[in-house]
């Protein structure tokens, strides 16, 4: 398999591509002082624009991995464990970002679907929640449950009848997933996802819209804390903290 691969993630590109170059260098894809491929060479190994590509250098030049050396080229500057650092603080960064958009979604989602669900709406997502439960009794097929976790989530903006918030469902979906590859498999989140949402489901049926955003928010609020403690043991295991039961004891979340 080729080192740079085409970058089909969801996000901002310059982003994505800052990701992808330190993922190489953290991954020793890509050692100190070595020379990167030519920019047009880069380019089109990664499926991406010269002026994005361009963009995501200067942005690692600044923060000191990267340094462009006229007439030879750009190289990695910086060790490997430099470049983890920089990759788990920009990952803290967007996931933030991303599980506030999923405050701005859901929450009126699940609102709007307390209030406009109808009994065969709620007989469905009865229905949704019992297979996704039986899907979180081991041995879990994590695969399986990200699409069934997701499903339910996305049900609720249906039921929410609002047909902007619909547009949405695209980008929603792209959120979850890529929340639920950070959190899913951290100790802890599988059964503390399944009691979130069973009180989500609970509110909506009682037609409770507020209780069904409190429900809402504490579920992301829970995952966000989650996902960032996990990246922070991470970034303290560059720094030497590196030991296994060190790290599973702050991913709880």
């Amino acid at each position: 398999m080729s080192t740079w691969q085409p970058i089909k993630q969801p996000g901002s590109l310059t982003d994505r591509i800052v990701d992808r170059i330190l993922g190489l260098v953290s991954d020793s894809a890509v050692e100190p002082g070595e020379r990167l491929p030519a920019e047009r060479e880069m380019a089109r190994m990664l499926g991406v624009s010269r002026p994005a590509l361009r963009e995501a250098v200067k942005v690692l030049e600044a923060r000191g991995v990267l340094v462009a050396r006229h007439g030879q080229g750009v190289f990695v500057a910086r060790t490997p464990e430099s470049a983890v650092r920089e990759r788990l603080a920009s990952l803290e960064v967007s996931l933030n970002e991303l599980f506030d958009m999923r405050l701005v979604l859901e929450e009126p989602a699940a609102a709007w679907a307390a209030q406009r669900a109808t009994d065969e709406d709620v007989d469905q997502l009865a229905s949704a929640l019992a297979v996704e439960e039986e899907a979180r009794t081991p041995p879990i097929e994590f695969d399986r449950l990200r699409g069934l976790d997701a499903g339910f989530h996305m049900q609720i903006v249906r039921m929410a009848r609002n047909r902007f918030l619909q547009q949405t469902l695209g980008v929603l979906n792209e959120i979850l997933t890529a929340g639920m590859e950070t959190t899913l498999v951290i100790p802890g989140r599988v059964e503390r996802a399944r009691r979130d949402h069973r009180r989500i489901f609970d509110a909506i049926a009682r037609r409770d819209p507020d209780a069904a955003v409190a429900a809402v928010r504490r579920h992301v609020g829970g995952a966000r804390d989650a996902a960032l403690a996990r990246i922070r043991a991470e970034q303290a295991g560059t720094n030497g903290a590196n030991d296994p039961a060190q790290r599973d004891g702050h991913s709880e979340g």
